[in-house]
């Protein structure tokens, strides 16, 4: 396993990278899907009877391959706006209480701190403590919280939640975490349409298959050709595997940048200790957080869809869980402010013996 890059520039530029990657790798599956179903289509037709449907366009591979790439542009594009659309979030442009005028200053103070623009700020009205950044770059960032984070925080224990996001945002996190978002969504639409498809439909093909190569007099050779079972059985599970596949690679990908984001989040309000408190009052709060969908889990800052698995050490929690375990992440930075504590314990007794 290759080690995350630590430096703020290493992380930005990796980041730029996978984004483009997963982009590619998204369009390529889905010409995998198109042109992969056209050569079976083509190898299932070779025999057909004159005057049966002869697959020999690949229109299925280009109309996929089209389709990934409009799904890629408007998921760079638009999938910000999705995710906070699908949250029900509302923007906070004029402050009317004094919980949305802490956070306006809050964010301000943090934007600052971090050296960001600042995001634009929503409320998701869901009671679950949680929160999330997304967009495309720091220029065009959202930063969004739930209302019961607002109601269950003190000032300096949101003050480290948005910290914690402005660091995903100066990362470039939540781009490529928004993308995924987007991705994860688009991949799981088309897999359930598929499978509903061949559930649906895979009698009346299998036999028009069959009769096409009994009539043709090749259907044996053709159904013993390993090729052609091999690329059958993978472009099979390719459809059936894909949501699941993605959905861990969203995992992932997120799990290796929070403890990243606690760090930045501590050294921005120079309060580790705030943001443990924050997480530990979040992963004792009810869950889950029901307007954060699955496909968007992984740009919370504690797993929306209950703490069960974050709660826990081990490789099932590691495989399955969205983000790290909660005790690990709390412990870091109790350390930290330990650490801190101590060094100006020392700073203080050396002052006073100078004296």
């Amino acid at each position: 396993m290759t080690n995350e890059p630590s430096d703020l520039f290493s992380q930005q530029q990796s980041n730029r990278v996978r984004s483009r990657l997963l982009i590619a790798g998204f369009i390529a599956f889905f010409a995998w899907l198109g042109f992969g179903g056209d050569w079976l289509a083509w190898q299932f037709t070779l025999d057909a009877a004159p005057g049966t449907y002869r697959h020999q366009f690949p229109w299925l591979g280009v109309v996929m391959s089209l389709g990934a790439a409009i799904a890629a542009i408007v998921a760079w594009r638009r999938g910000p706006e999705r995710v906070l659309w699908s949250t029900n979030a509302y923007e906070v442009v004029d402050p009317v209480n004094d919980d949305e005028r802490r956070l306006v200053n809050v964010v301000e103070e943090m934007a600052i701190a971090g050296g960001v623009p600042r995001p634009r700020i929503w409320i998701v009205p869901d009671d679950d403590p949680n929160a999330f950044a997304t967009g495309r770059d720091p220029s065009a960032a959202h930063v969004a919280v739930t209302a019961g984070l607002l109601m269950m925080l003190d000032r300096d224990e949101l003050q480290a939640v948005i910290a914690h996001e402005l660091g995903h945002v100066k990362n470039l996190d939540m781009r490529l975490m928004t993308l995924l978002a987007a991705l994860v969504g688009a991949v799981a639409l088309v897999g359930d349409f598929m499978t509903r498809l061949m559930r649906g439909g895979s009698r009346s093909r299998v036999g028009s298959f069959g009769g096409g190569r009994s009539r043709g007099g090749g259907g044996g050779k053709k159904g013993g050709n390993p090729l052609l079972i091999v690329v059958l059985v993978l472009w099979i599970l390719s459809w059936l595997l894909a949501p699941l596949v993605t959905r861990l690679l969203a995992l992932g990908v997120s799990r290796k940048r929070e403890y990243l984001a606690d760090a930045m989040g501590a050294q921005f309000t120079r309060n580790p200790g705030a943001l443990a408190r924050a997480l530990q009052k979040i992963e004792h709060a009810a869950a889950p957080t029901s307007s954060m969908k699955r496909g968007s889990a992984h740009l919370c800052i504690a797993d929306p869809l209950g703490r069960r698995l974050s709660s826990r050490e081990g490789f099932v929690a590691e495989l399955l869980g969205t983000h790290p375990p909660m005790a690990i992440r709390v412990a870091k930075l109790k350390a930290m402010a330990y650490q801190q504590q101590d060094g100006g314990s020392r700073l203080a007794d050396e002052g006073q013996n100078a004296i």
